[in-house]
């Protein structure tokens, strides 16, 4: 890492903390990120950079062109958008906004972006020119194909595209990665169960009753991974809504009950199976009571699979800030989704994991959860890997792709 990059982050790092922290405290959920976005552009404009906003609705584009010739183009990308979560931190920059969170990082994710685009524009001493994209809506909303729509790479081209996301658990500054897939497609589904309700003490043989009908259905569920997908794959079906009746009226057969939850998997034939499985069980389970169905279901990512040259590359660099010994090039592809994938179906580039370590007490909350904070001692290493990959990957002219 150059003295200078490294001299430049130390300075800007309170500044970046306090923004990190003013982000945390006011979390926006997907398309609705105006505060964010604005703040973001401003910052981007302070900085000199040529700034556009309201790509793909709320996404903000800046680019900067190096100071020495040369007509390559990257891309770094960051999200910006929270969790429909009630935090439980308890702390002093806790969410002002009931029922809103940031419990996935993105507003560390935007605050080292924002930290790299400052330490770069300082000194833009690299050949080609840096697009640094700040998303909306990652968290299944579709920021990513709307920035895509929009048309994100025609307007500001670029010859690859890279992202990092900061993992609790992993040491603090350590990094992981893998070439190929390393992160699942991640789909939701929703069954609409409707029969005739009906008094559940006088007369309950007179109704379909949607209740047996939903737990047949999850427990037949349980039977996908286990019966319909080769040993060797790896697949997900998860329940994560149950909803029917009132508790006001106990004796009430519900005539409508909603069931919905999440799909995982690593290739577009095992993604076919699932959704087939999930609609074929939801459709017998209606049956057995006579009663029907209308399912949904829908992928808001796709796997996501890194390049070779770019993840080789993006290992360079993250070797170069954090040592051989602290980037695991092998790491096991996990079954959470990204919809950046879609980025990379449009352009080569590739995804990391950056290391947030654990509390000093061992703790580690995951990502999602209420308990769950950006560790602010993570922002020097993500601003300094960014830094590195650019001055990297634009060190010498080429010509673009």
């Amino acid at each position: 890492m150059d003295r200078d990059d490294t001299q430049a982050i130390a300075r800007h790092l309170p500044e970046l903390v306090a923004l990190r922290r003013d982000l945390h405290a006011h979390p926006e959920l997907g398309f609705e990120e105006t505060r964010t976005a604005s703040l973001v552009a401003a910052r981007l404009r302070a900085m000199g950079l040529e700034t556009t906003e309201g790509v793909g609705r709320l996404g903000v584009v800046a680019t900067l062109k190096g100071k020495r010739p040369g007509q390559g183009a990257i891309g770094l990308r960051a999200d910006m958008d929270a969790l429909a979560l009630t935090e439980r931190t308890g702390l002093p920059y806790g969410s002002t906004a009931p029922g809103r969170m940031h419990a996935c990082g993105h507003d560390g994710h935007t605050s080292m972006l924002l930290g790299a685009a400052q330490v770069l524009a300082e000194n833009p001493d690299f050949a080609g020119t840096v697009q640094f994209i700040f998303q909306p809506a990652e968290e299944g909303r579709g920021g990513a194909q709307a920035m895509l729509e929009d048309g994100l790479f025609e307007r500001f081209p670029c010859d690859a595209v890279y992202g990092m996301h900061n993992m609790p658990g992993i040491p603090l500054g350590a990094f992981a990665l893998c070439k190929g897939p390393m992160m699942a497609g991640s789909g939701r589904w929703i069954a609409t169960f409707r029969g005739t309700g009906g008094h559940g003490g006088n007369s309950p043989h007179l109704a379909n009753d949607l209740t047996v009908v939903q737990a047949f259905f999850i427990q037949a569920l349980q039977g996908i991974v286990s019966r319909n997908v080769p040993a060797l794959e790896s697949v997900v079906v998860s329940v994560g809504h149950i909803s029917g009746g009132t508790m006001d009226s106990l004796n009430v057969m519900p005539s409508e009950l909603v069931v919905g939850g999440t799909m995982r998997a690593f290739n577009p034939e095992m993604q076919a199976l699932v959704e087939r499985r999930i609609r074929e069980l939801a459709e017998l389970a209606a049956a057995t009571q006579g009663a029907t169905v209308e399912m949904k279901l829908w992928w808001n990512a796709i796997p996501l699979v890194n390049h070779e040259r770019e993840t080789e590359a993006m290992t360079t660099a993250a070797q170069a800030v954090a040592g051989e010994g602290a980037v695991d090039v092998k790491m096991r592809p996990v079954t959470g989704g990204e919809d950046f994938a879609f980025m990379l179906k449009a352009k080569p580039g590739a995804f990391v994991f950056l290391g947030t370590g654990a509390a000093p007490d061992g703790t580690v909350h995951a990502l999602h959860s209420p308990l769950y904070d950006f560790n602010d001692a993570a922002l020097p290493h993500g601003v300094a890997f960014w830094v590195n990959l650019v001055r990297q990957e634009l060190a010498t002219v080429r010509e673009a792709a």
